[in-house]
């Protein structure tokens, strides 16, 4: 069997409607890119981390603690358009894009995403998802769901709760709902088509990329995962994390 050779590519920028300066936020005395830099270097099948930014800032940033940062055009409409741009200067076979506000990130969740790859040549993407917790997170529009058929495939995603729970009398319990974690992996030539997607229908109605994808007829595995997400998307958020650094209560063995 050929060992795939898999990157992680970071896409990072500078401006943010909710939290300007998001990738250098400090935490526990690190900036935020450096905490998911080094957490996806520990993944065992990444051989390679590249922060993809059109910040100087940022770039000099990941330069300075030893990281490999990679200048892109200031014109990407989107994240995986970014990491388009540094990937076709690479020779992997696999590409996995890794949001910049995920300090939190377990490796092992990295590795788990590339698996399915090892088994199913036609697959061209892969995903994650973990159960929900509360009737907050399935209400949330800022919390992703996600449907998959019996092999796993993506059915849908929506901002809001699916599948909806029709209910006939109070013993009926709700269907169990799955969250949608903002990781991918890329075939490098597949990433090449579809960053030249055109933005479609149902991505700008729920304001979700990934449903270009599937509107365009392109099927995403979905990896079922233990690991909850705490993505940065606010300085409330921040605060949160830092916490939780602080008391050393989130996967103390990957701190350093």
């Amino acid at each position: 069997m050929n060992v795939l050779k898999s990157i992680a590519i970071i896409p990072a920028r500078f401006e943010s409607t909710r939290f300007p300066g998001k990738p250098l936020a400090e935490i526990a005395e690190k900036p935020m890119i450096r905490h998911v830099y080094e957490r996806v270097c520990r993944a065992r099948r990444i051989s390679k981390t590249i922060v993809a930014t059109d910040d100087i800032r940022i770039a000099e940033t990941v330069r300075l603690f030893g990281g490999v940062a990679q200048m892109t055009s200031p014109l990407h409409r989107s994240g995986t358009d970014r990491v388009a741009e540094v990937a076709v200067t690479t020779d992997a076979d696999l590409v996995v894009n890794v949001q910049g506000d995920e300090p939190l990130i377990d490796p092992e969740c990295l590795d788990a995403l590339l698996e399915p790859f090892d088994d199913e040549p036609g697959l061209m993407i892969s995903t994650l998802s973990n159960i929900g917790t509360s009737e907050e997170e399935l209400y949330s529009p800022h919390v992703v769901k996600v449907v998959v058929d019996v092999q796993g495939y993506a059915l849908y995603f929506s901002r809001s709760p699916i599948p909806y729970g029709r209910f006939v009398n109070q013993t009926l319990k709700r269907p169990r709902f799955y969250k949608h974690i903002g990781l991918y992996v890329y075939r490098r030539a597949f990433l090449q088509q579809l960053s030249q997607l055109k933005e479609s229908l149902l991505e700008q109605t729920e304001g979700l990329e990934q449903l270009r994808f599937l509107e365009n007829g392109f099927r995403i595995k979905v990896v079922s995962t233990l690991y909850q997400s705490l993505a940065v998307d606010t300085p409330e958020d921040l605060i949160r994390v830092n916490a939780l650094m602080k008391e050393r209560a989130w996967q103390p063995n990957l701190s350093s």
